[in-house]
């Protein structure tokens, strides 16, 4: 494994404390602290209530960490990171320093949506040419696709902008750069009880090129694309900047209407913050889409009304005789919306929910339970609390033998410190048998689908 380098060590402890050090006092981490806790009374929440106490540090210091590009040079990263290398001596044909094609696949970023707010996911794919007998360190690519991506942006424009710096940085043949975005579908509280078909996730192709990538229909470009074609990607769903449409889906609702006006302007004070220009043509109606979406989330203190056909039903606990385990019945992949109440970022996902009936049918039918999944869901939450508040209150219809298991993919998972890809979380609440019979909840757990990336 080799020695740790002590010194380098350091040199990396240091480098993470040095974003700490005097952070909390610093002007620009207590502006947004300001603007958040705004948001927040705009809601309807209690500031001082624990869960959320500490919600507008937590999001100064993400906030500023993932637009930390915006105060990053580009040259101070490719300079002295160029390499001598030989090319080909004789013959034909293109290799080393001159000519062949260099490419790094897979790189995993994310960046700030300049539309609405929400992070997006990117999964980047850069190459290049090299030119005068030199190439650049392969690391270094990744971190210049970073800079830009630490910044608001749209997956176009972060494509130009990565190739752009890339061919002034190191000044080679051709560059190429390939970018598939991820961007969360969030629906607004009443179509996802109206429509519980939501699509959770828009993707998207992002291309640029440069130098002999100028031309998309050059040859080159045929290599590049083979060399990715075992990454799932399709010339076809290239995006084209001709299409003038925006991929955000906060766009797709059209103009967003009359917003608060203390909420926006505290929006504003955060993009200023980050170091962005509020009156930039981009960025002009982002505060008030951010609100608009942001309400979804009020705390209105709204109670569920079950029928009366529900409220009639006497008992619907399991008989204490038979076999328990005969008498399972399930409901499964029920859509699930949510916001993180310690980061204001959503998750999404999946709700699976178990019960006993000893004739095998719903008592009330699945969209009253996906409504009480929609009710819990649309709040400022945290999943384990959601998934314990939905085994309780499906309960009161459904029997007190209750399984709750809840698979959600968190988009402050990627858009934080530990920026984890494809992480997934799993919560499960059992009530009545279910929670002191092991074979049931395995019957249970074993009958449930590969959801894999929840929903994505």
């Amino acid at each position: 494994m080799g020695a740790l380098d002590e010194g380098h060590y350091h040199a990396e402890i240091d480098n993470e404390v040095s974003f700490e050090l005097g952070f909390e006092t610093q002007p620009e981490t207590l502006v947004i602290q300001d603007a958040v806790r705004v948001l927040l009374q705009g809601l309807g929440e209690d500031l001082n209530r624990e869960g959320i106490k500490k919600t507008p540090f937590r999001i100064a210091k993400a906030l500023r960490q993932g637009t930390r590009g915006y105060k990053q040079k580009v040259n101070d990263i490719v300079h002295g990171a160029l390499f001598p290398e030989a090319g080909l001596e004789g013959g034909s044909g293109q290799a080393g320093g001159v000519g062949g094609l260099v490419i790094v696949r897979d790189l995993d970023l994310f960046s700030y949506c300049e539309s609405c707010l929400l992070p997006f996911q990117v999964k980047c794919h850069v190459g290049y040419v090299p030119s005068g007998k030199r190439v650049v360190g392969l690391s270094k690519l990744s971190r210049v696709a970073d800079i830009f991506a630490k910044r608001l942006q749209s997956p176009q424009r972060l494509a130009d902008e990565v190739c752009t710096a890339l061919q002034h940085g190191i000044k080679p043949t051709g560059v190429a750069v390939v970018l598939q975005c991820m961007h969360i579908h969030f629906p607004n509280f009443e179509s996802a009880f109206l429509d519980s078909t939501s699509q959770g996730w828009v993707k998207i192709t992002a291309t640029s090129g440069s130098g002999v990538f100028e031309d998309g229909n050059a040859d080159v470009w045929t290599d590049f694309w083979s060399l990715l074609k075992f990454r799932g990607i399709s010339i076809d769903n290239a995006h084209r900047r001709s299409s003038g449409q925006s991929w955000c889906p906060s766009q797709s609702c059209g103009m967003p209407g009359q917003a608060n006006s203390a909420m926006t302007n505290a929006v504003n004070s955060i993009l200023k913050s980050l170091g962005e220009d509020p009156l930039r043509e981009e960025l002009v109606e982002t505060p008030s889409r951010f609100v608009k979406w942001f309400m979804n989330f009020r705390n209105s203190n709204l109670e569920m009304k079950l029928n009366g056909f529900v409220r009639s039903r006497i008992d619907t606990r399991s008989p204490q005789g038979g076999n328990f385990n005969d008498g399972i019945c399930s409901e499964l992949n029920l859509s699930f919306w949510s916001q993180c109440e310690h980061h204001l970022l959503p998750f999404q996902g999946v709700v699976h929910i178990g019960y006993h009936s000893s004739d095998g049918v719903n008592p009330v039918g699945r969209p009253l339970v996906q409504s009480v999944v929609h009710f819990y869901g649309f709040k400022l939450q945290v999943q384990e609390r959601v998934t314990r508040q939905i085994a309780e209150t499906v309960s009161s219809f459904l029997g007190e033998d209750i399984i709750v298991v809840v698979e959600a993919n968190h988009t402050c998972m990627i858009s934080r410190g530990i920026e984890k890809f494809g992480s997934n979380t799993a919560t499960f609440a059992v009530l009545g048998r279910f929670s002191t019979d092991p074979v049931a909840r395995a019957k249970f757990l074993q009958s449930l689908p590969d959801s894999g990336s929840a929903g994505r």
